[in-house]
Order: C-alpha cells, then structure tokens, then sequence
C-alpha cells in the first residue's frame, strides 16, 4: 500500500511544528490514523547518556531497539552512512491513513506553507516551489494563488488534507 503522504514546511519558527501537532490532534480526532516524520537539520540525540540503550550504541550496535509495555523505539545509527531518503523512512513506517512530513522543504510532496511574521526568514517559498498548494499564515498574504488558511484553522487545513490526499471525497 502506498502511503499518502502531506508536508508541512516554512522557514526556522514558522509555527511547523505547532501546526503539525494540532493536525495531529485534529485528524485523529477525526479517526484517522496518523504517523508524522521530523527532519532535524542538526546532530540529535533521543537517547540520554548513562541508559543502557545508550551504552549499546556506545559500544557499537548500528540499531537499538527498545520496548516497553506502552511504547517501543528503533534507533539506528548512519555510522557515517548517507542520511536516508524520505521515502526509506517511509517504507519503514506502519501503514496508516495519512503520513504528515514536517520539513523536508525540497522533496517532491504536496505542502503547505507555514509563515509568521516573526519567523526566521519571511521570503515567501510558494512562489519557487509548485508543491506548496497551500499556505497557512498569522497574517493575510497577498498575491498568493494556492489556498491560505489561518495559522491556528487547523479544522480548515485538516479538512483541506484530506481532499488533497483522497482521506474524503
């Protein structure tokens, strides 16, 4: 089965993340199951020093996994490998109704556009890139020509995903 997958994208403190989570409320509320991929641009760490599964990579292990009764968690180390591709991660996932994308600005997905006014950078992305197809903003862009919604409408853009990615008709 092949995934449906919708981005949520924007510059450094465009409120993605924000945004991601009330989605996730939003459609699961909605009985859909959602699964999210995060892209870090930064060396991350999930794992604390001084845990075992800490020690196990320390030691070399190029994957950990822990399980417990309520959750479990793979960690895999590149060791120096390529970083994956979106669509490895992705194949990796249990399959669900929606797969949302938070980052990953150049992959070939549909998107929407986070902006705020106080964000990092506020040059608009739509304008270079067709697979934004629509925005989310704390303010009114103007000229756009893909759908805008407000910043915290997460009940619009939910409704607007799954159109986009066939979830209703």
């Amino acid at each position: 089965m092949t995934q449906r997958i919708f981005g949520i994208t924007g510059w450094k403190n465009s409120g993605k993340t924000t945004l991601t989570e009330k989605l996730v409320r939003e459609l699961t509320a909605r009985g859909h199951t959602v699964s999210t991929v995060k892209h870090a641009h930064h060396s991350f760490d999930i794992d604390k020093p001084d845990t075992d599964s800490f020690r196990h990579r320390a030691a070399g292990a190029s994957e950990v996994a822990i399980v417990g009764g309520e959750r479990w968690a793979i960690m895999h180390e590149l060791r120096g490998a390529d970083e994956p591709s979106l669509e490895e991660v992705i194949a990796r996932l249990s399959p669900c109704d929606v797969v949302l994308v938070e980052g990953y600005k150049r992959e070939g997905h549909a998107k929407l556009e986070a902006r705020r006014l106080d964000a990092r950078d506020t040059q608009p992305m739509s304008r270079f890139d067709e697979t934004i197809v629509a925005i989310a903003a704390d303010h009114r862009p103007e000229n756009e020509t893909v759908p805008v919604f407000g910043l915290d409408d997460a009940s619009a853009i939910a409704d607007f995903i799954e159109l986009h990615v066939g979830l209703k008709k």
